[in-house]
């Protein structure tokens, strides 16, 4: 028994660290992996990765390609235009829950998060940048209590990172965005779940616009791993 445990815990910590690579594009979208390949670089037994690849596979991250080969999940402009449709359906929603129901330890934690800097071109800020931002979305719907709204985003936010990583209008937007999440969480202490909603749907607008605009560069089209059909 403790050596199956041993390999499930193997297998669920290689899981986590594929999946995180993949979201931060160090595994890029359409990249063609092996299990051999993925062994060696992870330093771990071909089991554990095979258990870790099917995983990934039921969630989207990955697709099999013949002869045993695993293709990282290309993204389509599709799959940006279904992204933002999906958060607009739930994320203004999730605002105004959580602004009922917020907490004084969550409206602390979006304070900090608020203030986080992202310096253009440098490869350790862009981490930390993406990683706050997606916390406080995160947060938000974590506090409207509703755990299957929350684990939705998760998912949700995941793939949406996984967009912003690999460069798509992604210019210094510190300013703008530390504005509408101060103009968030100042409705969010105050309870007001219509302008919660109402700033939650603004902020992924102006987002969706932003991303679209760097896809239609020709320039952008050419340097990014992007698959223009659906």
């Amino acid at each position: 028994m403790p050596k199956a445990i041993d390999a499930a815990t193997e297998t669920d910590a290689l899981h986590q660290r594929l999946r995180e690579d993949i979201v931060t594009c160090r595994l890029a979208p359409g990249t063609r992996v092996s299990e051999a390949v993925l062994a060696e670089g992870y330093a771990c037994g071909k089991a554990p990765v095979r258990a870790a690849l099917a995983r990934l596979r039921q969630e989207g991250w990955v697709r099999a390609e013949a002869r045993k080969a695993t293709v990282i999940a290309p993204i389509t402009l599709q799959d940006v235009h279904e992204l933002y449709e999906l958060r607009l359906l739930l994320e203004p929603a999730a605002a105004r829950l959580a602004a009922g129901r917020i907490e004084r330890r969550e409206l602390s934690r979006l304070r900090a998060l608020a203030k986080q800097r992202y310096l253009p071109g440098n490869a350790r800020s862009t981490l930390e940048f993406l990683a706050a931002n997606r916390e406080f979305h995160l947060l938000v719907a974590t506090a409207t209590k509703n755990s299957l709204l929350a684990r939705a985003l998760a998912d949700l936010l995941d793939r949406m990172t996984r967009v912003m990583h690999l460069g798509l209008g992604l210019r210094d937007r510190t300013r703008e965005l530390r504005h509408d999440h101060q103009a968030l969480l100042a409705a969010l202490t105050r309870g007001d779940g219509s302008a919660a909603e109402t700033l939650a749907r603004k902020e992924i607008e102006d987002s969706r616009r932003m991303v679209l605009e760097a896809l239609t560069k020709a320039d952008s089209l050419r340097a990014l791993p992007l698959q223009l059909g659906g």
